[in-house]
């Protein structure tokens, strides 16, 4: 049995930059964390006593007979891509999915190192990264950006770089002590609308000269945010006026980033005194970030009833085996020759 932990992201600047088609041809980065919730998934091989080969449990349950049946695109072509055979796999989370933290991407990349582990194989953090973004982008052919597998797969407070040379991953130098100050201004909160992120990737029209120049100002503030957080002496407040900034960039990008809902929300923590904030994901729900000094926090709480805040700390593994029990395993064919 296998049991993997993976975390859930938060990116900071840069989302949008980090879709192919953009960095191909402009470039793209992201300053993004991962935090400490997860997802967990479970994998065992079945034992061969069912009318059924396979066994898994999600948001729902499927039992079928051979992996074609499989309705989870991303199990049933990981169980493809990788040759896995006769599974019972279990996915648990701290947090729902469709909410912006990059939760199918974290659920892609614990499943094929869960999947690895069983055949008792070793890969890297950049290999697993590399085997979901081609597992979703282009086997399930899930529209979005190549950010939430990285950071799943790595962990920590890091800038991506993406170019058409593929991407690196440069950890931010930055003081545990201005790390714990960082972490303790930011507040999250679910709006309780959840939503597939490829869809609103789907629905955001926007005319692609006007888009280019939207994300191409968002590629600069990866740069200006980063620099806040290395240079000691610069005011950390700035960080949350340049999260203001990028999310008045982003609702730029296309016409399902935000709702008026998610707009009045927003509002009433910045007049309760947040210093700025975004919308965490490719928009239209899921959880509102926001920076906040400790004097004002209480007060936008209030103004946040109703909604579930989720108090977090940042996290530096990435996605682990944490549970290892060897299994022998003869696929059918060989037992029956």
């Amino acid at each position: 049995m296998i049991i993997t932990k993976t975390p859930f992201r938060m990116s900071f600047f840069g989302g949008g930059t980090d879709m192919e088609s953009f960095f191909r041809e402009n470039r793209g980065a992201v300053l993004s964390t991962t935090f400490d919730k997860y997802c967990y998934v479970t994998v065992r091989h079945l034992p061969r006593f069912f009318d059924y080969s396979t066994d898994l449990t999600y948001s729902k349950s499927e039992r079928v007979r051979c992996v074609d049946e499989i309705q989870h695109p991303a199990i049933r072509n990981a169980m493809k891509m990788l040759d896995m055979h006769e599974l019972r796999l279990t996915y648990d989370s701290d947090l729902p999915a469709r909410s912006g933290l990059g939760t199918s991407s974290s659920f892609a990349v614990g499943m094929l190192n869960a999947f690895y582990a069983l055949k008792g194989k070793y890969v890297s953090k950049q290999h697993l990264a590399n085997n979901a973004i081609y597992l979703e982008r282009e086997l399930c052919q899930e529209a979005g950006g190549w950010q939430d597998q990285i950071a799943a797969a790595f962990g920590g407070l890091n800038r991506i770089n993406f170019s058409k040379d593929g991407y690196e991953v440069m950890p931010v130098i930055i003081s545990p002590e201005r790390k714990v100050q960082l972490n303790q201004n930011l507040m999250l909160f679910f709006t309780g609308f959840t939503r597939f992120s490829s869809d609103i990737q789907k629905a955001n029209a926007v005319k692609q000269n006007e888009k280019v120049t939207w994300l191409s100002q968002m590629f600069d503030l990866v740069g200006e945010a980063e620099k806040i957080l290395t240079n000691k002496e610069a005011d950390l407040d700035e960080f949350g006026r340049l999260l203001h900034h990028t999310w008045q960039l982003k609702r730029k990008t296309g016409s399902a980033v935000s709702t008026d809902d998610i707009d009045k929300l927003y509002s009433r923590g910045r007049e309760a005194g947040a210093v700025g904030g975004k919308l965490l994901g490719a928009g239209g729900g899921g959880f509102l970030l926001f920076y906040v000094r400790p004097e004002h926090q209480q007060a936008v709480r209030k103004a946040m009833d109703g909604l579930l805040q989720i108090p977090f700390q940042f996290e530096n593994s990435g996605t682990q085996v944490v549970h290892y029990t060897p299994e022998e395993y003869i696929p059918k064919e060989q037992e029956m020759s």
